[in-house]
């Protein structure tokens, strides 16, 4: 097994963590850290274990950040490879083949190897791509999310080899990039590279009820995207049951703890409210913890002033069916 990202002393093993320790930090950083492309994920300590040794063995292995040829698999701006993928309908990975081509500005899949026509087709424009192994059930488990008519659908892919997995992640990154570079081409790379992917701010089980408040509350996984709060039966889905729009406090958008008195049917004791200018969501959350850490999240987005393109993205909201 690979050492941790923190536990330098276990480097040792490897001969450049060696040549590292004599080095010193700042020099070794230097000569293993020298090329690396502006759109290529540095993990923190709270990335997944496997994300983390990639990026150790990339620099002291593999010496990718030395030599600019051995960035070809994310750089090329082509990638195709087979990945196993989740089936939307009965849950079973299958062998699928994938293309990501800058030129077309998509990430395709096709269901037979011969297939001329894939079966999606992904706009660069709206992917996103975080690593989930707990969720999915594999340590190299990526969820790919992209919008199809507005609403969000998320894709689950594994494969075997880390490396092709992380290379697949870097990939998408940076066809993303170079497509941001291209919309705004006055932004620094500094502005860009925290738009390339997204970790989701929260997931995890709550009831809810619906709009009239008086049917009765359902068990629904819940996941955060930025302004989207989308709920499924299954945290597996394909597709959200539904998505709701949380706006800004400035838009009177608010989140309350508890639930209105008058309120019935909820099995969980911990409620939250969220106010919208069209209508009140009514939440439960298991444990006291869960409804502090629902509210943190809705409350980091509700003080954050709106963005001019995510009024059409509200306006749409409004107009869902």
């Amino acid at each position: 097994a690979l050492p941790e990202i923190n536990a330098p002393e276990r480097w040792l093993c490897f001969p450049s963590f060696q040549l590292m320790a004599a080095m010193g930090n700042g020099a070794a950083k230097a000569k293993y850290e020298q090329k690396v492309p502006a759109f290529y994920y540095r993990p923190t300590h709270s990335d997944c274990k496997m994300l983390r040794e990639q990026w150790i063995r990339a620099k002291y292995e593999r010496n990718e950040f030395e030599f600019i040829e051995k960035q070809e698999p994310y750089s090329a701006g082509y990638r195709e490879g087979f990945l196993w993928k989740r089936g939307r309908d009965n849950g079973q990975f299958l062998s699928r083949k994938f293309v990501l081509s800058e030129r077309e500005g998509a990430l395709k899949y096709f269901n037979k190897q011969d297939a001329r026509d894939p079966k999606a087709v992904m706009k660069i424009e709206t992917l996103n791509a975080t690593f989930q192994p707990a969720k999915i059930g594999n340590p190299c488990g990526l969820q790919i999310t992209y919008l199809k008519d507005n609403s969000t659908r998320n894709i689950f892919v594994y494969h075997s080899d880390a490396k092709e997995m992380v290379d697949w992640f870097n990939a998408i990154r940076a066809a993303r990039f170079h497509y941001l570079q291209v919309a705004f081409p006055g932004a620094s790379d500094e502005e860009l590279v925290p738009k390339l992917t997204r970790n989701f701010m929260k997931e995890g089980f709550m009831e809810k009820t619906g709009p009239k408040h008086t049917e009765g509350f359902k068990k629904r996984w819940f996941t955060m995207d930025d302004r989207r709060l989308m709920y499924f039966k299954d945290p597996l889905d394909a597709y959200a049951r539904g998505e709701v729009f949380i706006g800004s406090k400035e838009n009177s958008y608010t989140v309350l703890s508890g639930l209105p008195p008058t309120t019935q049917g909820h099995h969980w004791n911990h409620g939250i409210t969220i106010v919208t200018p069209d209508r009140k969501f009514l939440f439960a959350c298991e444990t006291e913890a869960e409804q502090r850490d629902w509210i943190a999240a809705f409350q980091r987005v509700i003080n954050r002033p709106m963005r001019p393109q995510e009024y059409a993205v509200e306006a749409h909201f409004k107009h869902k069916p």
